[in-house]
């Protein structure tokens, strides 16, 4: 039963800040203007409340940045980019069977320089570091450190990959006009994007989203101070996945089509978790049997 709380916890927690943060949407809108959809306001206040959460519960467990997973500056960065080889090595393969298969095809409407296309891959790493710092301080950092100490490491791990898994899919479309909002036109936002999670088309996505959460807690658990490993793996991916969708369309006609989920990116779905789980399941085999010879 307290591991069903603990479990649990973190769920509260984020209806919580949602529900703050359709408040706090209102306020923004009537303050700046009809700037943004208040379903996208909305989504982006609870992504900084959840992560400024870190520092009060943080304190809260008395956990230090080492326990979340910091090594000294000059070892995880050492990490980072082991972890950044790492994300080629095992989404590259992934992306090259997409584009032989002709699920991914070439994108000839856009012209592309030498300029160009390297600013482009830049700005991609640039926002691909954001996300993984942000994803993994939450979700590798605090959130795995804080379950561990209430339940075994495997279980932990799962957990805190359904919770990144599931944060993915927390979407609303419809829209609210800007003349009708009110103070509470962000609950029935709410609702829908929590319903999301019931939504079939997602099924793919979220089982490999949570082969994606496995992988990168294994990887951050490999070593006391392994957060490195999972921000450097975790920002490779999404690098390599922005540069993907910028270079190629999904072919929708293609045989293969179902290997990748097209309601969410066309690139994670069933292959992604297949090919992680095999990976996964081969590391656990290696280190039990082969490891400790």
């Amino acid at each position: 039963m307290r591991g069903l709380a603990t479990a649990l916890a973190p769920l509260l927690l984020l209806v919580m800040l949602a529900v703050l943060a359709s408040l706090l949407g209102y306020a923004v809108l009537k303050l700046v203007g009809d700037v943004l959809p208040l379903a996208k306001i909305v989504s982006k206040i609870t992504l900084v409340l959840l992560l400024l959460c870190v520092f009060p519960f943080k304190k809260y467990l008395d956990l230090s940045w080492a326990d979340l997973g910091f090594a000294p500056w000059p070892q995880f960065i050492g990490q980072a980019g082991r972890g950044f080889a790492l994300s080629l090595a095992t989404l590259l393969p992934v992306l090259l069977m997409l584009y032989l298969l002709q699920v991914h095809v070439w994108d000839d409407s856009r012209v592309w320089t030498w300029q160009t296309f390297a600013g482009k891959a830049l700005l991609a790493l640039l926002l691909a570091m954001l996300i993984a710092v942000g994803e993994e301080l939450l979700f590798r950092g605090l959130l795995l450190s804080g379950l561990r100490r209430q339940m075994p490491l495997y279980a932990a791990m799962s957990v805190s990959s359904l919770y990144y898994a599931a944060l993915h899919f927390l979407k609303s479309s419809t829209p609210v006009a800007y003349a009708d909002l009110t103070p509470l036109s962000g609950l029935p936002l709410l609702s829908e994007a929590f319903a999301n999670w019931l939504n079939p088309a997602i099924g793919s996505a979220f089982a490999a989203l949570f082969a994606v959460g496995l992988f990168l807690a294994v990887l951050r658990s490999r070593k006391v101070q392994g957060l490195g490993w999972s921000i450097g793996c975790h920002a490779g991916w999404v690098w390599q996945i922005k540069l993907s969708r910028d270079l190629c369309n999904v072919n929708l006609q293609a045989d293969s089509v179902y290997l990748v989920n097209t309601y969410y990116d066309g690139v994670i779905g069933p292959l992604v978790a297949a090919w992680l789980m095999s990976v996964l399941v081969g590391y656990g085999v290696y280190a039990r049997y082969l490891g400790s010879r």
